[in-house]
């Protein structure tokens, strides 16, 4: 489902016994809103919480979704760029850390979760999430906008750009088009352009993997990764885990469909699975 530059779907997963789905790195903001028991998230350091309805900002480790089993609920990627006209903020404001909405939301928030937990269908469900996104987005209409250059330099760095070559092309020294860039996102654009090209290349593993043609040197070339190796270094420090072992935890193992987002408005059962 879109939302103007929002995508959203609904997940279920109902697996046999409990167990952890891993969280990773991309290049948007994760805004998760579970209908039944609270979101339990585990950090890389061990610490656990709990989240009637969490949004994290961009962050370069994984963190471990703790379920029982069943798991249902709405999952929105927002891009950085929209954080400032749906929560007021720019996104480096949430960079590294996972929240409960309300805290940012306000009393919008705490009515959203009452919302999505009530409604009896995923056709209501659906048109509360759309009405209170229109409204956060009308409260902010007036709200500090984000420079041209900097919309320009983070689209450019999302398709791969060098930050040499897109300094240039925006009038500006690298230093401070790092500067302004992680005032506005929270990361650099190195860690952005890195985190953009993981997403691309997991994306491709996952769908690679469920056609049953898994070719990981090939997923490198295709990516612009140096080799295999290099592909394989970025995915144990971005997933902390293998890209083999990711596959069979988390694709084979149920927990990443293959129709994520792909819910329709008619009140279908939700997709099975996850995203990342």
């Amino acid at each position: 489902m879109q939302h103007g530059p929002v995508s959203y779907h609904a997940y279920d997963v109902r697996l046999a016994a409990p167990g952890t789905h891993r969280g990773l790195p991309s290049p948007t903001l994760t805004f998760v809103l579970p209908i039944g028991p609270d979101l339990e998230l585990e950090a890389p350091d061990g610490t656990r919480a709990h989240f009637r309805a969490c949004l994290a900002g961009l962050h370069a480790a994984p963190e471990r979704i703790v379920h029982d089993g069943v798991q249902t609920g709405i999952q929105l990627s927002v891009p950085p760029l929209a954080a400032r006209a749906l929560f007021g903020l720019p996104a480096a404001e949430l960079a590294g850390v996972s929240v409960e909405a309300a805290d940012v939301l306000g009393r919008v928030g705490d009515e959203l979760v009452e919302r999505i937990g009530t409604g009896d269908t995923w056709t209501e469900r659906f048109a509360a999430l759309d009405d209170v996104l229109d409204r956060l987005r009308r409260t902010h209409d007036d709200g500090p906008a984000t420079s041209d250059e900097v919309r320009h330099a983070w689209a450019r760095v999302l398709a791969g750009r060098s930050v040499r070559a897109t300094a240039r092309e925006v009038g500006w020294s690298e230093d401070h088009l790092s500067r302004r860039f992680r005032a506005e996102f929270g990361v650099g654009p190195k860690v952005a352009g890195r985190l953009a090209r993981f997403d691309r290349a997991r994306q491709d593993i996952t769908s690679r993997a469920i056609a049953g043609r898994l070719d990981l040197a090939d997923v490198a070339v295709v990516h612009g990764f140096a080799d295999q190796a290099h592909l394989a270094r970025e995915f144990r420090a971005l997933a902390g885990c293998s890209a083999t072992r990711w596959v069979a935890e988390e694709v084979h193992g149920g927990l990443v469909g293959p129709a994520i987002g792909s819910v329709q408005d008619t009140d279908p059962a939700p997709t099975p699975g996850w995203a990342a």
